[in-house]
């Protein structure tokens, strides 16, 4: 059976099961530094979510969260499910836990994107009750 929790506390074998994690979701990522993975737990809307099975971790799933002036919006971002596990639905359950979080929160609605090509987790995006909208996204860098 999985557990989720949220990681509110530096710990440095979290660290290196969420380390390990990253490049499964992103190859292209810098690696994660301790000082950056202590500034997410330690930031008030960023909630980092990980999934254990049989004493490891598995999964995670970081819903962040902030105020504008029309809504407190909740995002998810950097879902990833080890590869070893996935298709056990645990990448159901770790957004169902954070849908259920955002809306004992007051969420009205939760927004995600996702690269087309990955397929398996848009059809799970789909399948919990996200829908596709028209939108266009930027991204200045730097």
């Amino acid at each position: 059976m999985m557990k989720i929790r949220e990681i509110k506390r530096y710990g440095k074998e979290t660290f290196k099961a969420v380390s390990a994690l990253i490049p499964q979701l992103s190859p292209e990522s810098p690696p994660l530094s301790e000082e950056h993975f202590r500034k997410i737990i330690r930031t008030k809307g960023s909630h980092l979510f990980i999934a254990e099975y049989q004493n490891r971790i598995v999964g995670m799933l970081t819903l962040a969260t902030y105020p504008v002036p029309t809504a407190d919006r909740y995002w998810i971002e950097d879902v990833v499910i080890d590869k070893s596990v996935r298709g056990k639905g645990f990448g159901r359950e770790i957004i169902n836990f954070a849908i259920e979080f955002a809306r004992q929160q007051g969420a009205k609605t939760i927004d995600l994107t996702s690269r087309p090509a990955r397929i398996e987790a848009n059809e799970l995006y789909k399948s919990v009750g996200f829908r596709l909208r028209e939108t266009n996204a930027y991204r200045y860098y730097f």
